[in-house]
């Protein structure tokens, strides 16, 4: 049984990666068919207390998958971000993923693996928007362009 959910979490965590560029267990748990999209949605509109709530596998499944994703994540160098849900509501609360709050399983469902390429992307995109400004601010202050008296 374990080899077969290996294969499913591996699967449903390579679509994710091709899809996005990065893997969430939130896609990982809908790709495997235990988080319906309508359930996702009611979750992260705040309209269910805790993610673990509207899945239809138990806690040790759902436990068993997360680490087979994170292994899988590891063994293939992507990245760990922890990403902050907040609901889509007014109030944008923090959202739950399990019913206890336990820290690490929170951290566990909460942590996106990024591809080191998409990573390698943002960096450079950063660095290109933040070298137009400085080279503008040196102009500036070299033109005497920036009054600096009080």
């Amino acid at each position: 049984m374990a080899d077969s959910l290996e294969r499913r979490v591996v699967a449903a965590a390579n679509a994710a990666l091709d899809r996005n560029r990065f893997v969430a267990p939130v896609d990982v748990l809908t790709g495997l068919g235990w988080l319906r999209a309508e359930h996702a949605e009611a979750w992260r509109r705040g309209r269910v207390p805790y993610l673990e709530r509207v899945t239809v596998a138990s806690l040790g499944k759902l436990g068993k998958a997360l680490c087979i994703l994170r292994r899988w994540a590891e063994r293939r160098g992507l990245q760990p971000r922890e990403t902050v849900y907040v609901s889509w509501t007014k109030g944008r609360h923090r959202l739950r993923f399990t019913k206890t709050g336990d820290e690490n399983l929170e951290r566990a469902y909460r942590t996106h693996w990024i591809s080191p390429e998409l990573v390698a992307a943002k960096r450079r995109q950063t660095a290109e928007k933040s070298q137009p400004q400085a080279r503008q601010c040196a102009s500036a202050i070299r033109d005497n362009a920036i009054d600096f008296s009080p």
